[in-house]
């Protein structure tokens, strides 16, 4: 695991929008997996500004989904595929077409979450796969005790997640849903590359028991330290709580140019 830290967000933001750059210039057509929330949106603005500056083609790019609340009908503003069609694909003057996600509208939730296991890894699988961190250390909606084995399937929403997206729906915690599907741990890792983006000093304690904590399901997050090629990006305050800050300062700044991030 790869621990970089940045003065901020917005470095933050701009630092993966450039290895993002640095994939489609290999392969234009890679598979990128988003995160909604507010933390990506750094990442999202950067990228969107190289596209438009005319630095970065990404016309054949292709964009995936993390996870997807289960039982809202097609086209809800607050689907996370309409929220990553508002933040990721329109910016990005992509299409629908080139956008893939599980169906939370189907009757069959399983089902859906195992087609979309299939069409993820029949499009080649994932080349890049932006995450965030929940305080507990929770990625995607793998909350503390998932399995590190996990596939995509529907998890139910704690009390506390419902109340905190009530702000979304008008903050009426009747109209958030109980279930997401999300994908598992086990189908995360087989992303080429995890990279996790955390700010601010709320993340600190998950941050710390993340990178240098132990692998173990109650910090769902730390499984990224069995995939060889994940990259952890925080800014100062999410970086306090390390004890090898220090070191991982050091190896970055020694780090050369063409290994990129």
């Amino acid at each position: 695991m790869e621990v970089v830290i940045v003065p901020d967000a917005t470095a933050g933001g701009e630092l993966i929008a450039e290895a993002i750059a640095a994939l489609l210039s290999r392969k234009p057509d890679a598979l990128i997996g988003v995160a909604t929330g507010s933390t990506p949106l750094p990442i999202y603005q950067a990228l969107t500004a190289k596209v438009r500056s005319g630095a970065v083609d990404a016309s054949r790019a292709r964009i995936c989904q993390l996870d997807e609340y289960a039982g809202l009908p097609a086209g809800h503003p607050e689907s996370y595929r309409s929220v990553v069609l508002r933040e990721v694909i329109e910016p990005l003057g992509l299409s629908e077409k080139s956008f893939m996600g599980p169906d939370g509208a189907a009757e069959d939730v399983q089902a859906a979450c195992d087609a979309y296991d299939k069409a993820l890894a029949e499009a080649g699988g994932v080349d890049l796969q932006l995450l965030g961190i929940g305080t507990d250390g929770h990625i995607g909606f793998n909350e503390p005790c998932s399995s590190l084995a996990s596939r995509t399937r529907i998890k139910t929403l704690t009390e506390q997640t419902r109340i905190d997206n009530a702000r979304f729906f008008d903050d009426d915690i009747e109209q958030v849903p109980h279930h997401v599907i999300t994908q598992g741990i086990g189908t995360i890792l087989e992303s080429r590359h995890p990279v996790l983006l955390a700010t601010g000093a709320g993340k600190a304690d998950a941050v710390a028991r993340t990178v240098e904590g132990p692998v173990a399901s109650v910090v769902p997050a730390s499984a990224l330290q069995l995939h060889p090629h994940a990259t952890v990006v925080v800014d100062e305050a999410a970086a306090s709580k390390l004890k090898l800050a220090d070191y991982f300062r050091a190896t970055y700044a020694a780090k050369p140019r063409w290994q990129g991030l």
